[in-house]
């Protein structure tokens, strides 16, 4: 379901909301409503005046009505990229009894979840929210739980190394970066996504390894069993740790030669080769799930709000990058209509 769909069949339910929701229903309410804020993000990140989400955040959220110290109070739980802090930050959010957990990214929404059956989730960057046992369905989610969803499915991990392979064609040894070899689920039995990922890059010849990057302390060793496996090309994921090492991923892949393919544009900013994935990613995604937040405190049940999907994606091509790496844009590629950074 992209945004359109998404749309149609919020108007079959006689509401709207999100994207969909019109600036005249954003008026303000004596009720005042918490909001807590559940992340494995760091304050720092996410105040970051380029790339920090938060001030954008609380821009929407005023702009619908809720503005801290009139009608909102905002309990923030930053886990400063410590996955297994985000259980106990859960469950002081529901000792706290706030109206809505507002979770990003995966992590914690998954802790939220399992914390709580009952105070209504929004999610900014869910992937696999299906799967997870977040949702039931994107049109009914049918549970405490909905939000934005950057969920690309497999195809678009897939083309990401398509993109790769046409610019660096004579690479054939992989590392690929992921925050986690296996997702969690709500009910904790997990699934691994390497089954999924394997198949179509052995397609296009490439012999894969995995590396794992959980919290910032990984970064280093990992680029180091990099180096030492002798690997040709990057693939790297759009986790909150990875984009928390971006200059220091992108330094080390250029240092050493390495064109890399990301599912964050941040990492193509920072020097990386190329990144393909939903246009605008978190950064539209999160102010987004505000919208979502709004519609809940104004009494809106999360198991009726159909989840949000992009429906737009884009090619990112670092130019200075490729010419440091003596490579040259396809014309196949170039016919994507990328967006060229110099």
């Amino acid at each position: 379901m992209n945004r359109r769909d998404t749309l149609a069949a919020l108007l079959a339910l006689g509401t709207t909301t999100g994207p969909f929701r019109a600036r005249a229903q954003s008026t303000p309410t004596a009720q005042n409503k918490t909001l807590g804020l559940l992340t494995l993000a760091s304050a720092q990140d996410a105040q970051e005046a380029k790339r920090g989400w938060l001030p954008g955040f609380r821009a929407e959220l005023k702009s619908l009505g809720w503005s801290e110290g009139q009608n909102l109070v905002i309990e923030s739980a930053f886990a400063d990229y410590r996955p297994e802090r985000l259980p106990v930050l859960a469950e002081e959010l529901v000792r706290k009894r706030v109206d809505v957990i507002w979770s990003f990214p995966d992590q914690a929404t998954i802790a939220a979840a399992r914390a709580t059956r009952t105070i209504p989730i929004v999610f900014a960057n869910a992937s696999w929210p299906v799967e997870q046992g977040l949702i039931e369905s994107f049109a009914r989610p049918g549970r405490n739980v909905t939000g934005v969803a950057t969920y690309t499915g497999i195809e678009v991990s897939n083309k990401r190394l398509e993109f790769l392979k046409a610019i660096a064609p004579a690479a054939t040894r992989l590392s690929w970066i992921l925050g986690s070899a296996t997702e969690a689920t709500v009910d904790g039995a997990g699934f691994d996504l390497r089954p999924l990922l394997d198949p179509p890059a052995r397609r296009l010849g490439y012999e894969v390894r995995y590396h794992i990057i959980q919290k910032s302390e990984d970064v280093d060793p990992v680029l180091a069993d990099v180096l030492a496996w002798r690997a040709q090309a990057l693939a790297v994921a759009g986790t909150p740790v990875v984009f928390a090492a971006r200059d220091r991923i992108a330094a080390f892949a250029l240092s050493n030669r390495l064109p890399t393919a990301s599912a964050s544009f941040t990492l193509v900013e920072a020097g990386g080769l190329l990144s393909y994935n939903a246009a605008g990613s978190y950064l539209t995604a999160i102010p987004r799930s505000a919208e979502y937040v709004d519609r809940i405190f104004r009494g809106a049940r999360p198991a009726d709000l159909p989840v949000d999907q992009p429906d737009k994606y884009e090619l990112v091509i670092n130019l200075k990058t490729a010419k440091a790496l003596g490579l040259s844009i396809p014309q196949s590629v170039l016919l994507r209509d990328p967006r060229l950074i110099e």
